[in-house]
Order: C-alpha cells, then structure tokens, then sequence
C-alpha cells in the first residue's frame, strides 16, 4: 500500500531568496558620491538632480547633499541637494 503521501508535503515549498531592492537612503539623509539610494527592478522611482541610473536600475549619488524625493507629473523623483 505504497502511495505519495509524504511528497504531497513538500512539493510547493520552494521559493525564490529575497533580492534586497528599496530605498536604502532615505529623504533628508545625508549622501555621499556613489552612496545607492533606490534599487529597483524597473523606474518605480526616476532620477533627478544630482543623482544617476545605473543600467539595473539603481538609483546612485553623483555628489554630495541630501536625499529629496519629490513626486512631479505622477512620477516619484529623488534629488541630491
């Protein structure tokens, strides 16, 4: 009388490990050049003044000042002031 009955257990418990994205700096923090502030999958959040994108998305400092996040024509901007 052997059946599956054990497998039916551990059949759908895999999952996918977290990919660490978000906001790591948040508004009125202080940045430095380079400092990552957004990581994001897609533009959820454009870039602004005094920030760049890079090629995965990832919102970076270009100089140093404070986050900003504005939200201008339905879209979230951070700046670098």
């Amino acid at each position: 009388m052997a059946h599956i009955k054990t497998a039916g257990t551990t059949k759908g418990n895999r999952d996918s490990i977290g990919k660490r994205l978000g906001v790591k700096k948040y508004g009125g923090q202080i940045v430095i050049p380079g400092n990552i502030i957004v990581r994001q999958r897609g533009t959820r959040v454009h870039p602004g003044l005094g920030v760049k994108m890079g090629r995965d998305h990832t919102i970076f400092a270009v100089k140093e000042g404070t986050v900003n996040f504005i939200k201008k024509l339905n879209k979230n901007i951070v700046n670098v002031i």
